[in-house]
């Protein structure tokens, strides 16, 4: 899930001075023979520049390696854990779109499927049509379906300050999730273009109900995270919490990245469900996206497909595939991965191709904080 409102620069004011008193802390073989000092001093500097903590773990060749730097507590000034346990926003994206892929090389349903196939009636309005859209162009992002975060109702009520704090336990289903977006005309025509949508991705777990007769939510975990043993991953549903260990999440629900700094650790998932609901660690993360990449998850054929990209318009240096991004960094190594974003929790895994040199790491704060800089200094 996309968070509109509070993502919204890459500088901040510091949150307190408590800040300025919490060290950064690395654990593993790297951390003494400072193969991975650069990606520490990029977490360092996410920390310096307002995030309130953060923890990243990566693996590589020489095993796993994890730093810390920050609180994960305001009022406590606990620091964070490489154990943290943290709300992944998108990353759910790509685990949702991994079992519909597994379900195509299944012979259960075909990409280019119409929505409509599935989901009779329920792509309709205001020039919304579900028998013009394929299930491909849900998992791509080229469905010119609206997202319905981009609703201005939606975001006073669950982003801002006054809204999230009335509504913040709030239940929704996808079907209402998607009735919003109904309510807006397309952005495009089916496979015009690209934009991001997070009511794809709402479409995409009711199709796993529909072709499987379970909850996305049942096949991620017996597809995904039983066979990975991802012991830290979770899909909460409706639970408020985040499971032990785990840090406070904070968040300025507002346009701006001044004001004061609010907790929104516990929150009603649904409002993202498999768009961005889940939970999982950074070594849960790493093993996820390198295990898929290795070829773990997917047949050769069905891996293809998720990485054959499209262009993102304005980012010249990024391609969207199947609920799977390919960045080239500056230094012209390509990793693959998802970022992913909800309140007070900001999150970004990616694998080299070969899915040997993995990290993932997280911001517990949602206002600031620059992501590509960590991964540039871990892979280049």
């Amino acid at each position: 899930m996309h968070v509109r409102s509070t993502l919204v620069g890459a500088t901040a004011l510091l949150l307190s001075a408590a800040l300025a008193a919490t060290a950064a802390a690395a654990t593993g073989p790297a951390s003494s023979s400072g193969g991975h000092g650069a990606t520490r001093k990029a977490v360092e500097a996410a920390v310096a520049a307002g995030v309130p903590g953060a923890t990243a773990t990566a693996t590589d060749a020489h095993g796993a390696w994890s730093a810390t730097a920050g609180t994960g507590d305001l009022r406590t000034g606990a620091p964070r854990s490489a154990a943290d346990r943290y709300r992944v926003g998108s990353i759910t994206k790509t685990f949702v779109a991994t079992v519909l892929l597994q379900l195509e090389a299944e012979g259960r349903l075909s990409l280019d499927d119409k929505v409509d196939k599935w989901l009779p009636g329920v792509v309709r309005g205001h020039g919304h049509d579900g028998r013009r859209v394929t299930v491909r162009q849900l998992l791509n992002h080229t469905s010119g379906v609206f997202d319905y975060t981009a609703d201005e109702d939606f975001d006073r009520a669950y982003f801002l300050k006054d809204g999230f704090f009335q509504h913040r336990y709030d239940t929704l289903t996808p079907q209402e999730l998607v009735a919003i977006a109904m309510k807006h005309a397309p952005d495009f025509a089916p496979g015009a273009t690209w934009k991001y949508s997070n009511t794809n991705y709402i479409l995409a777990g009711m199709v796993i109900g529909k072709v499987t007769g379970h909850s996305y939510a049942t096949e991620i975990n017996r597809r995904v995270i039983g066979p990975l043993h991802l012991t830290a991953t979770s899909l909460p549903g409706t639970r408020v919490t985040v499971p032990q260990p785990s840090s406070r999440a904070y968040s300025k629900l507002s346009l701006t990245a001044t004001g004061p700094t609010y907790d929104v650790t516990t929150l009603n998932p649904s409002i993202a469900s498999s768009a961005g609901e889940m939970i999982s660690d950074s070594a849960d993360l790493d093993r996820f996206y390198a295990a898929l990449l290795r070829g773990k998850l997917l047949p050769a054929r069905q891996l293809k497909e998720m990485k054959a990209t499209v262009k993102i318009d304005g980012d010249p240096n990024t391609r969207y595939g199947l609920g799977l991004m390919d960045t080239r960094l500056t230094c012209g190594t390509h990793v693959w991965g998802h970022a992913g974003g909800i309140h007070g929790s900001t999150t970004t895994a990616v694998t080299t191709a070969d899915g040997r040199h993995a990290l993932a790491f997280n911001f517990n704060g949602d206002w600031t904080g620059s992501h590509a800089a960590v991964v540039e200094a871990e892979f280049c």
